[in-house]
């Protein structure tokens, strides 16, 4: 069946765009359902075709896409996929977005900047979304962007929970790889039994992107296993930078856990030559080939997200699914 049916009352229906299939049938496949068939394809001069092959009027439907590059094109997908829904008289619309587009636009370091995270909720808002739901977002104050519930899930647990069958718990300590996620890396601490913590000191250039310096670190991490939290890896510079910091201040071994895994340009070879024992992301955006390598994990983060979706179809605690963190 392509949903779950409440007799009489609710009818829970998964759709989703093109860019990340297999997550949503992962998803689907979680949730016990299959996902509504869809008509998707791009006119010759880039436009976007999209149509539902079902009937989706009364459903309580959630629009899963996963934003990875081109982010522009699968975010244009996911509006027109939400206006068609609205239009196609569906009772609520919750757009899935694990990994947020523009997430880390979400504030002006410079005048005459703009802040692309709200503009982003806006045009969610304007297609027809009624609620919003994502995971890690790169800042939790994104959630007020939009005009309306926001489900903010985290991936901690599923990366949590792996991370302790690869370390030794009473040589491990959690490294922040900036001051900003110190916050982060205390709960990551607390889930591990109250291990030390420590941060690396880093410089941005807010003019040039993807680029920061490690400086120095600030904790004791000498002969320690280390593990790098983050809310995600782009280009890897920053990643690289303090596992390197932090192998030459005497860490005995690093680990790098985040939840996001964009992967561009060289963060392969520079993830896979940094002096890292294993680098551990989830599978909220598609990992080609080309991206892969032999120190890379890549947990499922579609149970999360199931379990997440089946709690607000049955008006139930998100919040619940998290002990009280989100």
């Amino acid at each position: 069946m392509t949903g779950i049916f409440t007799t009489g009352e609710k009818h829970l229906v998964l759709v989703s765009g093109r860019a990340h299939p297999k997550l949503a049938e992962d998803v689907a496949r979680n949730l016990g359902i299959e996902l509504l068939p869809t008509t998707a394809y791009n006119f010759a001069n880039g436009e976007i075709y999209v149509r539902f092959n079902e009937s989706v009027r009364g459903c309580d439907v959630f629009v899963l896409q996963s934003h990875t590059s081109p982010i522009n094109e699968w975010l244009m997908e996911q509006l027109i996929m939400v206006d068609a829904l609205k239009r196609a008289s569906a009772k609520r619309i919750t757009v899935v977005s694990p990994f947020y587009p523009y997430s880390r636009q979400d504030k002006k370091h410079l005048g005459r900047e703009p802040i692309s995270a709200r503009l982003v909720a806006d045009l969610y808002k304007t297609a027809g979304a009624d609620r919003l739901m994502s995971v890690d977002l790169h800042a939790a104050q994104e959630q007020g962007y939009f005009d309306g519930p926001v489900d903010h899930l985290w991936a901690m647990d599923v990366l949590v929970d792996y991370v302790k069958t690869r370390v030794d718990l009473n040589e491990v300590c959690v490294v922040s790889p900036d001051a900003g996620r110190i916050r982060v890396a205390e709960k990551w601490a607390a889930k591990l039994g109250g291990c030390p913590l420590a941060f690396v000191h880093k410089t941005r250039d807010t003019t040039r992107p993807n680029v920061a310096v490690a400086n120095r670190v600030v904790g004791d991490v000498e002969g320690r296993t280390c593990v790098i939290t983050d809310d995600l890896i782009d280009t890897g510079g920053t990643i690289a930078e303090a596992v390197k910091v932090l192998l030459a201040s005497g860490a005995k071994d690093v680990l790098v856990a985040a939840t996001h895994g964009v992967l561009s340009g060289p963060a392969k070879e520079r993830l896979s030559t940094c002096g890292a024992r294993e680098v551990i992301i989830t599978d909220t955006l598609p990992l080609t080939e080309d991206k892969k390598f032999d120190k890379l994990t890549v947990l499922s983060i579609a149970p999360l997200l199931a379990k997440a979706i089946r709690e607000v179809f049955d008006d139930g605690s998100v919040t619940s699914l998290f002990d009280g963190v989100a």
